[in-house]
């Protein structure tokens, strides 16, 4: 999935109370700027639907993002992914907007 989007996510909120946990692998695209001021605005819309940024790191050359995401539940990120005000962000930007992938991962 590499769309820019975080959807295609799979499975079921976890019976044992632990966090949703996503890495974003994004790209910031030509204009590394607006794509990190993009990342910023999404990135505060977590906390209204129980996420977290837990870690973000960037690369040597700025172009790409590495973001550790938890959510409480599945629930609030499909909230946080249907959420308009990010819709709108990405609308913004159009052509612009980072592209990510995203992996559901765990500890090992």
């Amino acid at each position: 999935m590499t769309t820019g989007d975080l959807t295609g996510i799979a499975g079921t909120d976890r019976a044992d109370g632990a966090t949703l946990r996503l890495v974003a692998l994004v790209d910031l695209g030509a204009d590394p700027e607006a794509g990190r001021r993009y990342e910023d605005a999404v990135l505060a819309l977590l906390g209204r639907h129980g996420g977290r940024l837990e870690r973000r790191l960037r690369t040597g050359d700025g172009r790409t993002e590495v973001h550790v995401i938890g959510f409480a539940t599945r629930a609030g990120y499909d909230g946080f992914m249907a959420d308009p005000d990010r819709a709108a962000l990405r609308a913004e930007l159009g052509d612009r907007a980072p592209t990510t992938r995203v992996l559901e991962v765990h500890d090992v």
